[in-house]
């Protein structure tokens, strides 16, 4: 893919280490991610944290790949070949449009802009949501194509900087179509997906907290600091119950036959984000400024979990989840019960 030099010399080193990092994994460790809902859904989501906790520009871009074989699967098609690193460019947000033209038996082609594409200059190819006239369908695309270009400018973020994921402009870019039209997100595996993405930010808030707790063993914490340290591991032990919940409740319907996937993702999600920005905070009041003046291994972490976690949105998915729940007395007498 056409890929502008347009970031500042530290961008451009974060993007091509993690680049690098991303190529490594998929050669040597991708293949050992279990699918979700196969019976080792908490592997995979133990891998995801792990892989967070270390290093969450390469976790975006595992997690993507991780994520496209996934729906490869669900959706009847092969999976990646060897050496192949794939990503999923889904995102929505208002003003840009990928619109997708049938130009003859099987062929279609792609024009427009796509948003928020993670792994721009990494990936080999990608799943793809586009318009189409009868409504939004997925579709397969080699981004080595000539149309394919990212857009100068369009990823200037600090947190994240290495995940490269700027908004990229397809020109008569073809395409195969996976799945009939709204195939992606109605499948169960949509809902069981988002929940990968909250075990990837909790490791990144363990990687976090790790901070916190070297500071505490390289001397006698006061009260202070022992309350801090107290908060942080409650929050995140809190966070790792609701994975384990969750992944356990994949495994047990992977077909989603009860219908509790799309709650179980978003109360999931809003759990997990709510302990990663309350780890922030609390490691951010305890330890002061040191560590992020003077770590850079932490100050990347920081920045890194505080745009990773911006993929909820906030109240708008609780307002979501609400609105859910409101017509589904089935889940809140469920969720009573549980009680």
């Amino acid at each position: 893919m056409a890929r502008p030099d347009d970031a500042s010399p530290d961008g451009r080193l974060l993007r091509s280490t993690a680049s690098a990092r991303f190529a490594a994994w998929v050669a040597d460790e991708a293949r050992e991610m279990p699918l979700p809902g196969s019976g080792a859904t908490r592997e995979r989501f133990a891998l995801l944290h792990d892989l967070g906790r270390t290093d969450l520009s390469l976790t975006r871009l595992a997690e993507g790949h991780a994520d496209a074989t996934a729906i490869l699967h669900e959706l009847g098609a092969p999976p990646p070949a060897p050496e192949e690193r794939w990503g999923v460019w889904a995102a929505q947000p208002p003003g840009a449009v990928l619109k997708a033209t049938q130009e003859g038996r099987g062929a279609w082609r792609l024009d427009g802009v796509k948003a928020f594409c993670s792994g721009a200059g990494s990936c080999t190819h990608a799943l793809v949501t586009a318009e189409t006239d009868a409504g939004r369908r997925l579709f397969v695309v080699d981004t080595g194509h000539p149309g394919c270009a990212a857009v100068a400018g369009s990823w200037q973020a600090v947190g994240m900087a290495g995940s490269d994921t700027p908004d990229v402009t397809f020109a008569a870019v073809p395409a195969l179509p996976l799945g009939e039209v709204e195939a992606y997100t109605q499948r169960p595996g949509f809902w069981h997906g988002g929940v990968g993405v909250a075990a990837c930010w909790l490791g990144g808030a363990r990687g976090v907290a790790e901070t916190l707790v070297r500071a505490v063993r390289r001397r006698e914490p006061d009260q202070l600091t022992a309350a801090h340290l107290g908060a942080v591991d409650s929050a995140l032990y809190s966070a790792e119950c609701v994975l384990e919940r969750a992944a356990g409740e994949i495994d047990a319907d992977p077909a989603d036959t009860g219908a509790q996937a799309l709650v179980r993702a978003a109360r999931t999600r809003a759990v997990v984000a709510d302990v990663c920005a309350r780890v922030l905070d609390v490691v951010g009041r305890a330890l002061g400024a040191g560590p992020l003046c003077h770590d850079g291994e932490h100050a990347q972490r920081v920045a890194d979990l505080g745009v990773y976690i911006r993929q909820h949105h906030a109240e708008r998915d609780l307002a979501a989840l609400g609105s859910e729940l409101a017509g589904r007395h089935d889940l809140l007498s469920s969720s009573e019960g549980a009680r």
